[in-house]
């Protein structure tokens, strides 16, 4: 049940916060150097730092549940205890993708 509200809720928020991160983006960049400076400056802060760590695990944790239920979709994993495995690896395992991701980004 978890993985599922995770699911909704991580496809909402990539749908209300990332629409929103993109915008602001576009439009700075088509605003002007000191318009995307300024995009750059409250990204790059650590409230913009959190902003965006969370719309990458977001990001991975939907498609980690989104690769589950396609398992699901073509008849295999049904098995409860698989299936309870995979309800518990998904978000660990998005969660290991987002820490590795910004470890790419950031160490790079």
């Amino acid at each position: 049940m978890l993985v599922s509200i995770l699911h909704r809720a991580t496809g909402d928020g990539m749908a209300l916060v990332g629409l929103g991160v993109l915008l602001w983006w576009l439009g700075a960049l088509a605003s002007g150097a000191e318009a995307y400076a300024t995009f750059q400056g409250a990204m790059g802060s650590p409230v913009g730092m959190l902003v965006l760590v969370g719309l990458s695990w977001a990001f991975f944790t939907h498609m980690m549940s989104g690769m589950r239920h396609f398992v699901l979709d073509i008849g295999a994993g049904y098995e409860l205890d698989t299936n309870r495995m995979w309800s518990i690896a998904a978000p660990i395992i998005a969660v290991v993708l987002t820490a590795g991701f910004w470890a790419l980004i950031l160490l790079r």
